[in-house]
């Protein structure tokens, strides 16, 4: 797949694309917030190697996640794709039929056949038949080498059991998740990659998602709190700063540091839960599973050294869609010309230059825990919809009559928003700006339409229970277990 395109940004990036192709590594948080690193403004939490990694790199104070929640947000950065048209429309629960189809072309699989070696370590969530037949697993879907789990680390960060290697499950584990999964990393980068050819890394914590479980060592460094969920919510994220600057520290032993991209970010916003409320979004309006700015901001922090200039605060929205046109970009490797993309290359941005886009950002969540299911971002401004018709929810609610739903819904309640004079989106403009109202609100029902219409149809499937943490699965699942 490598072609000519490479040689051609050559001369039109030099010297921004180096001669060879570089390695990436990609590293995503999971639930963590807007505002829970230091370098975004959080004033207790401790995250000294992130920060610092943050004056290395270029900082995005406008980085957005494809959704609120894990399957989708992941589905759109590995596809550049909006998870809608991909029809991962919400977190895949163990056993859905939702996942993402091996017709589906992702980064890794791009990277693997245009000479990379690859490797995936820590959270999946991409499929609900995880290392079972029916379903493509990671090394269908590009990788190498996978360590990874289907959803959380379980029973929680603590001591997992429930990692599988290459198709085969490693067991009982002892350490936390975050260590964990980057000593595989960091192994993989030692003895187990193809060292003749550049690498890619999809490197996915499972820190802060719940259940939330923290090294004694990290927790003590909040011990001025009363409430442990607070200790362990902060030293969670102490706990993830410390393995991230492990895996920058193997870089530099390894001498990689400088023929390495390294991108660092979040697969949405906060938790905020009962038991654990203290993730933050910063100024921004709301939190995980939210069309609102708390839901889908997060941080993006990227570090190309010689390349990109360290310390560069960059305000241009930009989302994880943009990743996969991006490193098509970079390494010369076509991007898939057969689909529609919804992402578009940062390259230019990088460099230096305007950032053009033919598409708005676009987000579709219809079990948003508020009423606001869609929205498109145009340069300054933000216009949200509802949808008619009935509203779902994490209940018992059938996935096909969800569907059917959908394919029929339209929008409604338009909300209009200047996101640089109102980031928390407190008042609505679309009276005052009718003009702008009415020509963004057409965009947003063209793409809408559009993107639904693309979206496959999975067969009936009843979403799990919650009672508390824990997950009832519908009586129909039970009766099929026990045939």
């Amino acid at each position: 797949m490598r072609c000519g395109l490479f040689f051609f940004l050559l001369s039109l990036f030099a010297p921004l694309v180096s001669a060879a192709p570089p390695n990436i590594i990609i590293v995503l948080c999971d639930d963590l917030g807007y505002g829970d690193l230091g370098c975004y403004g959080h004033e207790i939490i401790k995250t000294p190697r992130i920060d610092a990694f943050a004056r290395e790199s270029v900082m995005f104070t406008n980085c957005y996640s494809a959704a609120p929640n894990c399957s989708p947000a992941r589905t759109g950065l590995m596809t550049g794709r909006t998870p809608w048209r991909v029809g991962v429309t919400n977190w895949i629960p163990f056993m859905s039929p939702m996942h993402v189809r091996e017709s589906e072309i992702t980064i890794a699989t791009l990277l693997r056949d245009g000479g990379y070696s690859t490797c995936h370590a820590g959270k999946w969530h991409l499929n609900g038949l995880f290392n079972l037949p029916g379903q493509p697993q990671p090394d269908d879907h590009g990788f190498d080498h996978w360590f990874a789990t289907q959803n959380n680390a379980l029973p929680n960060h603590k001591n997992p059991y429930n990692f599988v290697r290459n198709d085969i499950p490693v067991g009982p584990l002892e350490g936390y998740a975050g260590p964990i999964v980057i000593d595989e990393a960091v192994s993989w980068l030692r003895e187990g990659r193809d060292k003749e050819k550049p690498f890619f890394q999809f490197i996915c914590f499972h820190e802060p998602h719940e259940p939330i479980a923290t090294d004694p060592k990290y927790e003590n460094l909040y011990k001025e709190f009363p409430d442990p969920a607070q200790r362990a919510h902060h030293g969670n994220i102490t706990q993830m700063d410390d393995a991230f600057g492990t895996l920058l520290d193997a870089l530099d032993e390894l001498e990689l540091r400088k023929d390495t991209i390294v991108f660092f970010t979040s697969d949405n916003g906060p938790a905020i839960t009962g038991m654990h409320p203290y993730g933050s979004s910063g100024a921004l309006r709301d939190k995980k599973g939210a069309i609102y700015e708390g839901g889908i901001r997060v941080p993006g922090i990227v570090r190309w050294p010689g390349v990109i200039d360290a310390g560069t605060v960059l305000d241009e929205p930009v989302s994880a869609l943009d990743i996969l046109p991006t490193l098509c970009d970079i390494t010369g490797i076509a991007a898939p010309a057969d689909r529609p993309l919804d992402g578009t290359s940062l390259l230019p941005l990088l460099h230096g230059d305007s950032l053009v886009r033919e598409k708005p950002l676009y987000w579709h969540f219809n079990r948003a825990k508020s009423e606001v299911k869609v929205a498109i971002r145009m340069d300054s401004w933000k216009l949200t919809a509802r949808q008619t018709g009935p509203q779902f929810n994490r209940g018992a609610d059938i996935l096909e009559e969800e569907q059917a739903a959908q394919r029929v819904a339209e929008l409604t309640g338009f909300e209009l928003y200047n996101l640089v004079r109102d980031p928390a989106e407190t008042t609505d403009m679309k009276e005052a700006e009718a003009d702008r109202f009415e020509s963004m609100k057409q965009t947003l029902e063209t793409m809408y339409k559009e993107v639904r219409e693309e979206s496959p149809v999975w067969p009936a499937w009843e979403w799990p229970r919650y009672e508390g943490q824990r997950i009832e699965w519908p009586e129909y699942w039970i009766n099929r277990k026990k045939k």
